[in-house]
């Protein structure tokens, strides 16, 4: 029986594995690194230890250290998560042979599976269909992908079209596997483009039963990451889905598979190709538990107890969709910092990592939470996960809730119309061609309410006559007006139309033409943003000061870091020609290559950065001077 458990791993699988324990009577340790001194999953555990240092080389990668932790902690079992070393055979070896029970597949499944090159092989042998790899250096046909043999998330895999950009690609790519999983070696296969990728959940005891738990899709990925998630998949028919779990049964079978994995597939149309087999748990795994009703983490300890699973899985029920919620800008670019708020709202289950005050760091992935909603039908389990990211309340970092909100409301994803290229330029949410809509006299009320807000809040905060109103004049000589970068408002007079039910500094209820609305308002310490909340959505505003602070002013053509970083490499040398678009860094933060590119052509004038070198968000890298004509 385990008796305490520790997870190798941090953030919301951390928590995740922890709340089964809890419910089972099982003692937690938790390990985390000095980034996560403060992280909900280390406060949370009946134990913490210090890995100390941040990157994850030095913490969640070192393997010595988490048994060390193990010793220390008195704990008797390890559960590894989902990324770092949760498929590294070697570390699963070390837990055995250190006397500890391992929540995970026998390393001989692991190193089967580990190297995607050498399970492509064995899958083929096992009658499963694959796709043919492609020689490096003389693949002989494009679009191919480049992939990481080791490890998974969209890391260390590449889109080669042509063949002069195949050399850089499969270079950044090593390097971004070796960053992420300590193993560089990656391989080329066609690329199926516009197919659906579709995995099966299984779940093997070591007494001969082995379950496929459905299928989940998850075609709708940006950066070959995914970002929803759902059970079943909308879009396959009854024989393909037998077709994906009967292989799946057998790549566990072939391998002598124990615990919990997901073999992934490329679905278009009747064809389909084996991807790879991931020998852990999955981000994902919610929207199977809500659909056959189980518990995967529980089902993983029971196994690596020596229990036997029944003979037949349960029968699926309802639908089940999954939002990843990241801390990143529209462009995908990952933010840092401190998220001040974090409620979500709804019927929903939210697994997550963070809590409001949660300082997001740029050591490690940006997923915040995953926000998972059920329902008997899809159009239910859709409708109750808009409704949830539309009154969530995030505030202090930049997140991709528009785009989840975009995605799960689209007419394609409702339709059930989704792949791999559903976010890629010409798929169903590229910009429309026609001019958007023109603005409505409704878009500045989140303006005019955070207004409202700021002058309640003087009132109150006024040292003398505070029951006043703000800007009060025997004679008015002006309208009161607020100035935010992002708009300008008149707040006294109203605009036509418009009453004030109530304004309070958190709240402020404004009528308009008989239809009433309630606007949440926030503002931090250290934060001079205002954040409003209402059934239009949010709204952040930033107001401008009345006597600015002077700005230094960075020098034209310069390349600004988009996020703090590490200087991975640099390509160009002063007095270089460079042109637009030619990649003059490479930044790497939250285990990720940034390219950083030359907005036109030019010459270097100057590169502020070397190799190795730590920047911060909006330090200057380089300076391009623009060719004049």
């Amino acid at each position: 029986m385990i008796t305490r458990l520790l997870v190798a791993n941090r953030g919301e699988i951390a928590r995740r594995v922890f709340r089964t324990c809890r419910s089972l009577g099982v003692s937690t340790v938790a390990v985390f690194s000095d980034a996560d001194s403060g992280a909900p999953h280390a406060r949370e555990a009946d134990l913490a230890v210090r890995l100390p240092g941040s990157h994850p080389a030095e913490t969640y990668l070192a393997a010595d250290r988490i048994i060390e932790a193990c010793r220390a902690s008195g704990a008797d079992a390890v559960h590894p998560g989902y990324g770092f070393l949760s498929e590294n055979a070697a570390f699963a070896r070390a837990v055995l042979d250190a006397g500890l029970t391992w929540v995970g597949p026998p390393p001989e499944a692991i190193e089967a599976m580990g190297s995607k090159i050498a399970a492509k092989r064995l899958m083929a042998e096992a009658g499963v269909p694959v796709l043919p790899s492609l020689d490096l250096a003389a693949p002989g046909e494009f679009p191919l992908l480049v992939k990481a043999s080791a490890g998974g998330g969209g890391r260390g895999m590449r889109i080669v079209r042509h063949a002069g950009e195949l050399a850089a690609e499969v270079e950044s790519a090593r390097r971004e596997a070796e960053a992420a999983f300590g193993d560089g070696a990656v391989f080329a296969e066609p690329l199926l483009e516009a197919a659906r990728h579709v995995e099966v959940q299984v779940l093997a005891d070591a007494h001969g039963t082995v379950w496929a738990l459905g299928e989940r899709e998850c075609s709708v990925q940006r950066r070959h990451q995914k970002v929803v998630e759902e059970c079943p998949s909308p879009g396959i028919s009854e024989r393909t889905r037998e077709l994906l779990c009967a292989a799946a049964v057998r790549a566990a079978r072939r391998i002598g598979y124990v615990g919990a994995g997901t073999v992934e597939f490329l679905v278009k149309g009747e064809r389909v190709a084996f991807l790879e087999m991931n020998t852990r748990l999955q981000v994902e795994h919610p929207v199977t538990e809500l659909v056959f009703g189980v518990d995967l983490v529980r089902l993983q300890l029971e196994v690596a107890e020596g229990a036997a699973l029944p003979p037949e899985p349960p029968a699926p029920r309802g639908h089940a969709i999954e939002a990843r919620l990241y801390a990143e800008d529209a462009a995908y670019v990952p933010q840092t910092g401190v998220l001040r708020r974090f409620e979500v709202p709804g019927d929903v289950r939210v697994d997550s990592g963070v809590e409001s005050g949660s300082q997001v760091s740029p050591h490690y992935d940006a997923m915040l939470a995953k926000i998972v909603a059920y329902g008997a039908t899809r159009a239910e389990a859709a409708r109750k996960l808009a409704a949830s990211l539309r009154g969530a309340r995030l505030h202090g970092l930049t997140t991709n809730r528009d785009l989840l909100l975009d995605v799960v409301t689209s007419p394609a994803f409702l339709a059930g119309e989704t792949n791999t290229a559903f976010l890629s330029l010409g798929g169903p949410l590229s910009p429309p061609s026609s001019p958007s809509s023109p603005p409505s006299s409704d878009d500045a009320l989140p303006a005019l309410a955070a207004a409202l807000a700021m002058a309640a809040a003087h009132r109150r905060d006024a040292p003398v006559l505070a029951g006043l109103p703000g800007g009060w004049r025997n004679v008015r000589s002006q309208p009161a007006r607020a100035r935010f970068e992002e708009a300008d408002v008149v707040y006294d007079p109203l605009p036509a139309g418009v009453t004030v039910v109530s304004a309070r500094p958190e709240e402020v209820v404004l009528e308009r033409d008989g239809l009433r609305r309630t606007f949440q308002v926030a503002r931090y310490d250290g934060d001079e943003r205002l954040y409003v909340d209402s059934p239009m959505g949010a709204a952040v505003l930033t107001p401008v000061p009345r006597l600015p602070e002077p700005v230094e002013h960075v020098a034209p053509g310069s390349l600004l870091a988009p996020m703090p970083g590490s200087v991975l490499r640099v390509e160009v040398a002063e007095g270089d020609t460079v042109a637009r678009g030619q990649p003059v860094l490479v930044l790497e933060a939250m285990k990720m290559e940034h390219r950083i590119a030359a907005p036109a052509g030019g010459v270097v004038s100057d590169v502020r950065v070397e190799k190795g070198q730590q920047v911060e968000a909006g330090a200057v890298l380089a300076i391009i001077q623009e060719e004049t004509t």
